[in-house]
């Protein structure tokens, strides 16, 4: 059998070491009901803001095996489901479906870091219209950056700075229609993908913090989600 020339050889290597599965972390389809009805109780792992900004009161609803996300008007905060996993590289799949003027945000959390507000560090958010991925950590949730927002800061170089820290992508997805995304995140770049078209990505020295220790979604009025999956890469 002829040998590979050492370049070939090299390349076939690496090749089949950027193309290893990724190893699974968790996944819910949702297909259980509370064990009281009309108290939460999301289970799995799953955890929610519910008890300190809505009072207690039932924000995430699971029915017909999908996690059904509304806003109590009592909440003075949106909603925040959270979920423990860890991971520097890696996918969340999930499918979604939203309203006339709701979004979903996907964002990777690391509250162990403590230079950042609750340890937010990059998040991608879907609206009808629009998708934006940000960089949390050097951006808006820096502390110091809060403290000079909070101060008045409102100076050009400011402004300019945050705006590197954000894109965002124009969607038209219709509403009340289930959609999937898959978010991937490889370094300092986070990707996207709709229903198996490329919508975009970004990168930015946040997204490569070294550890994500939870994923939370984070809906501002409601949001049906079912079928999260979330893997790592690194």
């Amino acid at each position: 059998m002829p040998r590979l020339p050492i370049a070939l050889l090299l390349l076939s290597v690496c090749t089949s070491l950027s193309e290893a599965a990724p190893t699974p972390l968790f996944s819910d389809d949702f297909n259980r009901d509370e064990a009281t009805p009309g108290k939460e109780d999301i289970g799995n792992g799953w955890t929610s803001n519910s008890a300190w900004r809505a009072k207690g009161h039932q924000q995430v609803d699971l029915r017909d095996g999908v996690m059904h996300v509304t806003k109590h008007v009592e909440a003075d905060h949106g909603v925040a489901i959270f979920h423990a996993t860890e991971f520097q590289d890696g996918l969340v799949e999930l499918k979604f479906k939203l309203g006339e003027g709701d979004d979903l945000g996907v964002d990777f959390v690391d509250r162990e870091l403590k230079t950042v507000h609750a340890g937010h560090l990059c998040m991608a958010r879907v609206t009808n219209k629009n998708l934006t991925i940000t960089d949390s950590k050097t951006g808006g949730m820096d502390l110091k950056i809060q403290e000079r927002r909070k101060a008045g800061d409102k100076s050009p170089e400011l402004t300019a700075l945050l705006k590197t820290k954000t894109k965002s992508f124009k969607l038209d997805l219709k509403a009340e229609d289930w959609h999937t995304m898959h978010i991937k995140i490889v370094a300092d770049q986070m990707s996207v993908r709709i229903d198996d078209q490329e919508i975009g990505s970004f990168s930015s020295e946040g997204i490569a913090h070294p550890t994500k220790r939870m994923i939370t979604l984070a809906v501002n009025k409601s949001a049906d989600v079912d079928d999260v999956k979330v893997s790592k890469l690194k």
